[in-house]
């Protein structure tokens, strides 16, 4: 059994490209190719924080894998990161547990972000004027770096609720080769942007229906949870194409499960991503059309990502 630290895991990541690995997860999650129970999840209020344990397997494959993932969002007070988390890899012929990856949750934000970009690759408009970022954290820094290979478009306006971080963070993104513009009026993202990516833990809409662009498209990415939201439900009353990475999960949690019990969204309405993956004519067929991405984040891509460290890091033999 292997031991992988963080320190190894980044080193193993900058060798690695798995997002073809992460879309042929979510195609075959799609096919009813995988075993993806629903999410366990504990959340505490006092301080908030949330931990979801995700697990599963790929049909025919060598591996399963259990997630543990936290979120704790006042750490910073305590000069703590917000997420922690692990990853245990075992054989599925024996059960036998061959790897602990000690990620502290980067496997998990490194896969949601890939997330993003695959969402970007089939729904995003083909001319993209302006990026809009909602969030100042780790995340929110992950998800702009992954659209690089995507997009050619550089400008970008990024939202957050404290200057001070805001910027910090257009310090940190403008080395990446971006061009911010920050912004505490949330307006402004919906108004200027079509291309917007929501990744914060807000509990409560910070985008509305008559800000949106026709011919944006939003990745929401914050929303894992049943209480956290960031969307007004109109804006996928309005949407032309709302695309789940997970149907069965969305319904219990993230935007799309706001705009079903609001009644603003017929679920027959809904793809996933990996049939979009699959058929790329489900997803965006119009410039002008607006398109929501709902990701509440998928075992798949937990497995995908852990088995590839995995094998990449050393001998997979068991």
């Amino acid at each position: 059994m292997r031991i992988i630290n963080l320190q190894e895991i980044k080193h193993i990541l900058r060798t690695l490209d798995v997002q073809a690995a992460i879309e042929e997860g979510f195609a075959a999650y799609s096919s009813g190719k995988t075993v993806v129970p629903p999410v366990g999840e504990l959340l505490f209020e006092d301080p908030p924080g949330d931990v979801h344990i995700k697990y599963g397997y790929l049909k025919g494959d060598d591996y399963y894998v259990i997630k543990v993932a936290s979120g704790f969002y006042r750490n910073s007070e305590r000069n703590l990161p917000s997420g922690n988390g692990l990853m245990l890899l075992f054989c599925q012929k024996t059960g036998t547990l061959l790897s602990i990856l000690l990620d502290e949750g980067y496997l998990t934000d490194v896969r949601t972000a890939i997330a993003g970009a695959i969402a970007a690759k089939y729904l995003a408009p083909p001319r993209i004027d302006r990026i809009g970022i909602m969030g100042t954290g780790v995340q929110a820094r992950l998800q702009l770096h992954y659209l690089l290979p995507v997009t050619g478009c550089r400008q970008v306006l990024a939202w957050g609720r404290s200057p001070e971080k805001l910027d910090r963070y257009r310090d940190d993104m403008e080395q990446e080769g971006f061009d911010i513009d920050t912004t505490l009026d949330a307006d402004e993202i919906g108004s200027s942007c079509n291309l917007i990516v929501t990744a914060t833990a807000s509990t409560h809409p910070l985008l509305w229906a008559r800000q949106i662009r026709v011919g944006t498209h939003i990745t929401a990415v914050g929303a894992d949870s049943a209480h956290k939201q960031e969307l007004d439900p109109a804006i996928l009353q309005r949407a032309d194409v709302v695309v789940a990475d997970s149907i069965s999960q969305c319904r219990e949690r993230g935007e799309i499960a706001h705009a079903l019990r609001a009644g603003l969204v017929d679920a027959e309405r809904l793809r996933e991503l990996g049939q979009v993956i699959g058929k790329s004519a489900l997803g965006r067929s119009s410039d002008h059309q607006i398109t929501v991405a709902d990701l509440t984040g998928v075992a798949v891509q937990d497995i995908q990502i852990a088995k590839a460290v995995f094998e990449a890091g050393g001998d997979s033999e068991h």
